[in-house]
């Protein structure tokens, strides 16, 4: 029996990255929920409505796939939707930091995770680089998916 995936993070931006992990989960998952969260110790660049705007948009059209907003905890979010937490790792750093929020949750909710190991190409981009490529007007083509750069652009140009 398959079940549902939570996918968390700020996304701001979502990346290549980001959706490759969605894709990959899709494969595992009946239901994946790209779950755009509200990380208070965090300063966007895109407010949360924006960055799930941007996030609908790089999911758009794919089957079983939807983004939805949280500014609570997510290991209670998780368990209310019966889900299993999918995380991607670009690093062992990463990793690391991705073991200690299981045990977190684990903890709390008794609910399990899935950790993704990123692709080569992806291991490097992050939302920080990204939002710098932005900063200086550099193309986002190879970084970013298409759907989302669209929305990116309209947000900044207003």
């Amino acid at each position: 029996m398959k079940r549902c995936a939570v996918i968390p993070g700020s996304f701001d931006p979502i990346t290549n990255g980001h959706l490759d992990v969605v894709m990959r989960a899709r494969e595992i998952f009946d239901r994946v929920i790209l779950l755009v969260m509200d990380n208070g110790s965090k300063r966007c660049m895109f407010d949360l409505e924006e960055r799930l705007s941007i996030a609908r948009a790089a999911v758009e059209g794919l089957d079983g796939v939807e983004a939805r907003s949280c500014d609570g905890l997510l290991c209670e979010y998780a368990k209310k939707h019966d889900a299993v937490i999918v995380k991607g790792a670009r690093n062992s750093v990463d990793f690391e930091y991705e073991c200690s929020l299981y045990e977190i949750n684990r903890e709390l909710e008794g609910c399990e995770t899935v950790i993704l190991p990123a692709k080569k190409e992806h291991s490097f981009v992050s939302s920080t680089f990204v939002r710098e490529l932005l900063r200086y007007g550099r193309e986002l083509d190879k970084y970013v998916p298409e759907a989302a750069i669209a929305r990116i652009k309209e947000l900044i140009n207003g």
